[in-house]
């Protein structure tokens, strides 16, 4: 009886193994046959998987700058006041060129804005989106053709609620032939033109 017990055991034993080794080999197979699969959709899913991080170390190129920087300044600016130091809020209140004193500045835009008095200063500083001159108070012309070119404080004109100035009276009628047209053209190209090399005076 115990020989028949230690019999069946070991048949038992025996056979638990082939059943094993079967279901091992068939699990074997199954991986192997999707292994190539497998490795080929985690490395789809990962890219840079078992990849050293190129930038690993590095220092970030453009840490510090500022997408802001250009060659010329934002607003055109003579001896250090904005313009040719006009009161641009007198275009709007006055119908007139007025040129500004030091005595009533204003700092915006980097760089400083004169008026002929404390009330224009005071309702630059309120709102000086409204008056600042559009392209920067560079010329209104030159702009539409991809130029940037200083401005003359008589060449201006106000059009829709906004500022424009330009070289001189005479550019001035040629962008007044198609103001629109000139204006669509200028958007364009604005504020880019700040990196263009020369600045014609």
């Amino acid at each position: 009886m115990k020989v028949k017990y230690i019999t069946t055991i070991a048949i038992a034993t025996i056979l638990g193994f082939a059943t094993a080794n079967v279901s091992y080999a068939n699990l074997k197979a199954s991986t192997n046959s999707n292994s190539t699969t497998v490795s080929s959709k985690i490395a789809e899913a990962n890219p840079c998987a078992g990849k050293a991080n190129p930038c690993a170390g590095k220092a970030n190129p453009c840490a510090g700058k500022s997408s802001t920087t250009t060659v010329h300044p934002k607003y055109y600016t003579e001896k250090g006041v904005a313009l040719d130091g006009q009161d641009v809020v007198a275009y709007f209140t006055q119908s007139k060129l007025v040129m500004g004193v030091s005595q009533f500045k204003q700092d915006w835009g980097g760089t400083t804005w004169m008026f002929a008095s404390a009330a224009n200063r005071d309702m630059f500083a309120q709102n000086p989106e409204k008056y600042a001159p559009q392209y920067g108070g560079y010329c209104a012309q030159a702009a539409s053709e991809g130029n940037l070119v200083a401005t003359q404080p008589d060449a201006w004109k106000i059009v829709d609620g906004k500022l424009y100035l330009n070289y001189d009276k005479k550019v001035q009628a040629q962008w007044m032939g198609d103001i629109p047209g000139h204006i669509v053209l200028a958007n364009k190209n604005w504020p880019a033109i700040l990196n263009n090399k020369e600045l014609f005076r």
